[in-house]
């Protein structure tokens, strides 16, 4: 599904590169479960974004799906992004304009799911989420973990082959956190493929693989014990 080949980001200052990413060479195929992990300025958040399309790799090339995602253009980045690929922000990015029900049906909309199917699949997500009662509020109503909570919900709502998250968990308290790995898991289960950055050991471990990252470069790239937090 994924390969990366010799992927290196760094930024020029004058007469000094300053490099995020050195040398990245790594499959993902799909169904897979990986946790990125490493210290601050690893280089995890670039690498999400460079797989999800939101940024471009230096050098280095990126097939998704076989298709080289190097230098692709920003309409077929649209498509992608409306078809194939989902994402989880640490700071939300809700439309501040819309009630919780919105924005949760904003990405059926693009997909061009029709209205009774999109209303099944909200209510089926917003009961998932128990936010039911929350579905006419607007995000600046919401605490930060509920707004996380929408965030996720809305990222899963149309049922991406790829799902991103850039620490999915880093605003929840702990048992909205193993709430959120479980559905993370189960949608795993049924055929999505999820890429995770986070720093918390526990919460990795629901991954089928664990990539560590260390100054940029993959420093350990291993199979995880799926696990779960409710045993």
């Amino acid at each position: 599904m994924i390969e990366l080949k010799g992927i290196f980001k760094y930024f020029n200052h004058k007469t000094q590169r300053t490099f995020v990413l050195k040398d990245i060479n790594t499959k993902i195929g799909e169904g897979e479960f990986v946790s990125i992990m490493g210290p601050s300025g690893a280089g995890k958040s670039t690498l999400l974004n460079i797989i999800g399309l939101l940024d471009e790799s230096s050098e280095g090339e990126y097939l998704f799906f076989d298709e080289s995602m190097t230098k692709v253009k920003d309409k077929k980045k649209v498509e992608y992004h409306r078809n194939y690929i989902g994402f989880i922000f640490q700071a939300y990015h809700l439309i501040e304009e819309m009630t919780v029900y919105e924005n949760i049906e904003t990405p059926l909309i693009y997909k061009g799911i029709k209205k009774k199917e999109r209303q099944a699949i909200i209510a089926d997500i917003l009961d998932r989420f128990n936010i039911v009662a929350k579905k006419d509020l607007f995000p600046q109503q919401l605490s930060g973990g509920q707004q996380q909570m929408v965030g996720i919900a809305r990222a899963i709502a149309g049922k991406p082959k790829l799902l991103l998250a850039d620490e999915p968990t880093g605003n929840l308290h702990t048992e909205q956190g193993k709430m959120i790995m479980e559905v993370l898991k189960e949608l795993n289960e049924e055929g999505t493929t999820i890429i995770q950055v986070t720093h918390n050991e526990a919460f990795a471990q629901y991954g089928t693989r664990t990539i560590r990252l260390l100054d940029g470069r993959i420093e350990e790239d291993v199979k995880s014990k799926v696990t779960s937090l409710a045993e």
